[in-house]
């Protein structure tokens, strides 16, 4: 939060993040023959229509009806076709561009350095297909009577929290290795991904150039047997070993860990590292949190409803995808900076709720909702816990909030 403003409209400061770029996007001369509907103007529109789950573009331009958002945007009206102009001739690599900006701030807020693994912070790497109708979009078939994008992302563990890193959006046909490049390219850190992204070739590169991975093996792969080093008792670790992984012109030259543990479901998993050094529960636990970006895909599809799209071409289709990502950043920021320690999606209800309303009056009001049937607890904590939470948000300092919320909320 800037300042000490908090008459501001909730929707004012969810928009910070992206008011911050302008200067971005006037150097990459976007808007230098738009009269009307501006860069900043169109994200803006398009953020409240993902966040109202708008399913069309003259749903959109309806809202303007609004006077409230016709005047935090300076904007009368502004019909859909123009809308959906601007939409189709925005190139996706400024969009996507600025959707990297917003995330460096978003992790900035949120604070890399509260990492869950001792190792380095955890990089997991997955892909989701967004499904498409072939007859509208043919630019994107890649089954006979299918028709999608995919969506290659990088998220990074925060604590438990995820903050959605680097994304690349591609038609759904190609294999997701083949996004390695782009996705893999610190050091540093501990990169997570499942078996698609299995390549031998990639591993020994990663190995020469001191770049730590965590990935699940295919059944079909050949393992030669190095060493057998010593599993834990009373553990689900079946075998630690070091091991060479191929046969043939294939093999590998360099030596990896294989892992064998046992999961919850009584499922034997191998994975596959080169962190030689590491615990071998740790290599186990750092595998099982891939799956917070199974869920993250899962709630980005859900309550962004990305499956509705405003615009046919690849452009209009990659924009929105990065403006639905940008939205979650802006979520992250807002939820931070309110010091909100409950589901992203409560707040995400509660902003639709009191998107116009002060700002000071949206974090009172997301402090105070009971979680449970305790009244008396209600009355005699949580207006002390507002004020506690509002001290912070008026010095600017709501993401270093640290509160032990009681059960009720």
């Amino acid at each position: 939060m800037q300042g000490k403003d908090t008459t501001k409209s909730t929707f004012s400061q969810l928009l910070i993040a992206v008011n911050q770029q302008r200067d971005f996007l006037h150097q990459q001369g976007v808007d230098k023959y738009v009269k009307n509907l501006q860069t900043h103007k169109l994200l803006k529109l398009l953020i409240l229509a993902q966040l109202n789950q708008h399913k069309g573009l003259r749903e959109i331009s309806i809202s303007l009806n609004s006077n409230e958002l016709s005047n935090s945007l300076n904007l009368d009206s502004i019909s859909h076709s123009q809308i959906s102009r601007r939409l189709q001739n925005l190139a996706p690599d400024i969009i996507g561009s600025l959707h990297r900006n917003i995330v460096v701030t978003t992790a900035t807020k949120l604070g890399f350095s509260k990492v869950i693994s001792g190792l380095g912070p955890l990089h997991i790497i997955d892909s989701s297909t967004i499904s498409l109708t072939l007859s509208r979009f043919l630019w994107a078939e890649f089954r006979k009577t299918k028709a999608g994008v995919k969506l290659h992302q990088r998220i990074v563990l925060v604590e438990d929290n995820v903050v959605p890193d680097k994304a690349v959006i591609t038609p759904a046909k190609p294999a997701d290795k083949t996004q390695m490049e782009a996705l893999v390219t610190e050091k540093d850190v501990i990169y997570v991904f499942d078996r698609g992204y299995f390549d031998f070739k990639k591993f020994a590169l990663y190995c020469k150039e001191s770049i730590s991975f965590v990935t699940r093996i295919k059944s079909n792969t050949v393992i030669e047997v190095v060493k057998n080093l010593p599993v834990p008792a009373d553990s689900n670790i079946l075998r630690d070993q070091i091991v060479v992984l191929g046969k043939g012109p294939k093999k590998m030259k360099q030596n990896l860990r294989l892992v064998e543990v046992k999961d919850t479901q009584g499922n034997t998993v191998q994975i596959v590292t080169n962190l030689f050094d590491a615990d071998v529960v740790e290599v186990s636990g750092i595998y099982r949190r891939r799956w917070k970006i199974e869920l993250f895909f899962k709630w980005l599809k859900q309550h962004m409803k990305i499956e509705h799209f405003y615009g046919q071409s690849s452009a209009a289709v990659q924009n929105q995808v990065y403006i639905a990502l940008i939205t979650y950043c802006l979520l992250r920021i807002l939820q931070a900076v309110a010091g909100y320690t409950g589901s992203l999606l409560e707040l995400k209800r509660m902003l639709v709720t009191c998107m116009f309303d002060p700002f000071r009056s949206f974090v009172k009001k997301l402090h105070e909702r009971p979680r449970g049937n305790s009244r008396r607890r209600r009355r005699n904590n949580h207006e002390q816990i507002f004020q506690n939470v509002l001290k912070l948000v008026e010095a600017g300092k709501g993401e270093q909030l640290d509160l032990r919320i009681p059960e009720w909320f």
